[in-house]
Order: C-alpha cells, then structure tokens, then sequence
C-alpha cells in the first residue's frame, strides 16, 4: 500500500526546503519501510543542499541521521519485522563483499549505489539521499541499511548515532587508535568534533586540546573532556606552530572535524614527526588537499575515516547500548529541538554554528 505522508523536499539548490505532501511505494524485495520519529541536521545536508551545485541531485528528500520505528518489510527480509526499533545507515552493511568480510574497513561494495527512490511528489519522483532521507515521516531502506537496536532507546536521542556521534567518536577510538596516556588535538568543536574529544577521553588520552576558531565552544569542549582550548585567532603564527611548541614538538593524534582542506593541513602540521597520526573526518569533494611530502617522509601518517570505522549493522547497536549503559554522553549534543516543519530553522541554526545538534521530531511513536 502506498502511504501519503509529509517531508520536507528540496526542489533546488539553495532554496529553502518545503513541506510537501508525498507518496512513499511499498518496500520491494530486501526492503524495509521506516517510520521515522526523529532526526538530525547534519553537516552533509547542509553540503548536499547549499554546496553541490548539480542540478541532477534534485528535487531530493535529504536526512540521514535518524531513528524510527519498522512499518512493513518487502519481500525476502528476515531479520526486521514491524514495531522494530532501528537506525537507518548511510553505509550499509552487505555482510557478502570483500570489504564487509575484512575487519580492516566499514566500506562496503554496495554503500554509495544509489538506491531507486520510493518517493514521488505532485507526479514527480523525488530522490532518496545517502539511501535514507530522513526528512519524511515514512521512508523505504534496503535491509542491509538498517540497524535493528535495543527497544528501549530513546529514539529522540540514539538518532544522533546514525551519523554525527558515532563518525567523531569512532575516528577516535578505531582510525587513530588514541593510545592511553596521549596528547590529542581535534579541530572544530561542532558535534564530530566534540565526539572524537569524548573518543579521545575514552581511549585514555592525557590531553586533549580542542581547536575552535569560536570561542562559544571551549565550555561545551570541556564538558565532554577537552582539557586545552586554542582559538587560532587569537595567535599570530599558524596553529600548527601554536600546537608545537605546547606540546614539544606536536601532538601525537590529531582529528580534523571541518571538512576544509587547509585545516586538514594544519591538522597534519601539529603532528609529532616519528609516530604523529592525523585522520580526516570532515566531508567534503570541492577541493584537493596538499601537503609537504617531508611531512609524511618524517614519519607522520595521514588517513581518513568514513562513519569512524563503525560497520553499521553491527557496531551501531552496541553504540546504543554503550549510550543505555552510560558509557557515552548523546544528550548533550543536543541543543535544541524542533518539529519537521521548522527544519529551514533547523538549517539556518547550523549554517550560522548556533547549535551543535538540532533533533526534530518527525512522527509520534
């Protein structure tokens, strides 16, 4: 049965989104349809919506940091039934292709094939974004894009486990492999960032500076276990000379949580020569990025880190329960919460780096 349902649709780059009435098709073979409860704002909808200035990647559903509730299962799905708590992923988890069988990468063969879309609007398809546009109050996911969780999670709350949380606190623990005992530096204190400072604190690290060029941010920082705070502004030689001489020569790990190529230099700078790791964490395909190839001959290594290393299907339940067990904070990423029709706010909120997360309520549970 088709349902009619609301989402907020992009009709065009740089426009605001609108609230439209749209029809989601039954769920086909390995599919399942998802009632969504809450979602987030996240980054990458921002960099879809106000970025990318291809016209063929609209008019689009965006969204892909949610949680919700399983409505019906096409045919061929096993493992989710109606009434299952899950996260949609924008990795999936095939669990068949070389790299779902290797425990060296959460990459998965079939991740970024682009899924046939179930949404239609005023007789017009409309796309599916990261093969889960969230920004609807129905949507159809394959199965090996869904993690079933702990039915007693908050799904107001663990949705920020299917991006945000999980993709700062995974490069943490899993890319870098902070080692106890460390000095840290992560730039950009928005929500990856501040989950790769918890990353950090979990995995031991001594000292963990926090890098914001907004002030605002080093209280919140502190909360989630930054121990030092350096505004580049307020310097002025370049951080990566700043974060040396603090540490004797730089850091050991270093995250960069922005999506800008030249702070992912200057991540790789504050770097300790011999042993320094800097993983790149923020999104982004605009630009190249350069460096010295000195800086890698001297013993530094650069790497990258999709979703933290988490294999979706797997990992994301045992974040939720971390999260049910007290282990890891997600309530205070939140900072404000709002409904599917405020979402232009929702946006204009993170545009401006007034929130860390913005949580909208979708659907009633």
């Amino acid at each position: 049965m088709i349902i009619k349902c609301k989402a907020a649709v992009a009709w065009e780059p740089n426009k605001p989104l609108v609230i439209e009435e749209i029809e989601v098709a039954p769920p086909q073979t390995n599919e399942v349809r998802i009632k969504i409860v809450a979602t987030a704002v996240c980054h990458t909808d921002l960099h879809h919506l106000l970025e990318t200035q291809e016209k063929d990647g609209f008019p689009v559903v965006l969204g892909h940091e949610a949680a919700g509730i399983v409505e019906s299962v096409g045919p061929g799905v096993t493992e989710f039934q109606p009434g299952d708590k899950v996260i949609p992923l924008f990795i999936s988890q095939c669990e068949e292709c070389r790299f779902c069988k290797s425990p060296k990468t959460n990459q998965c063969e079939k991740a970024w094939v682009t899924p046939e879309s179930r949404f239609t609007c005023k007789g017009k398809k409309v796309l599916q974004f990261s093969g889960t546009s969230t920004f609807s109050e129905y949507t159809v996911v394959n199965q090996m894009a869904v993690a079933k969780i702990d039915p007693t999670a908050p799904l107001d709350k663990v949705c920020l486990l299917g991006c945000g949380i999980c993709t700062g606190y995974g490069a943490a623990v899993n890319t870098a492999k902070v080692e106890p005992g460390s000095t840290c530096a992560v730039f950009g204190m928005g929500a990856v960032g501040l989950a790769a400072v918890m990353g950090c604190k979990a995995a031991g690290a001594k000292r963990i500076i926090a890098v914001d060029i907004n002030p605002d941010k080093f209280e919140k920082a502190k909360e989630f276990g930054a121990t030092d705070f350096v505004n580049p502004k307020d310097h002025s030689k370049p951080v990566s000379k700043v974060l040396s001489e603090m540490t004797d020569g730089g850091v050991d790990f270093s995250l960069e949580c922005v999506g800008n190529v030249g702070v992912m230099r200057s991540a790789l700078e504050s770097c300790i020569q011999g042993w320094g790791v800097s993983v790149i964490v923020g999104w982004t395909d605009l630009e190249d990025f350069s460096a010295r190839p000195v800086q890698l001959i001297a013993g530094r290594t650069w790497k990258g880190s999709a979703f933290g290393g988490f294999k979706g299907k797997q990992d994301v339940p045992q974040m939720v329960k971390k999260y049910l067990d007290k282990k890891i904070k997600v309530d205070e990423f939140i900072t404000h919460t709002m409904t599917l029709d405020q979402v232009n706010d929702a946006i204009e909120l993170m545009k401006q780096g007034k929130c860390i997360r913005t949580v909208m309520t979708v659907s009633s549970q």
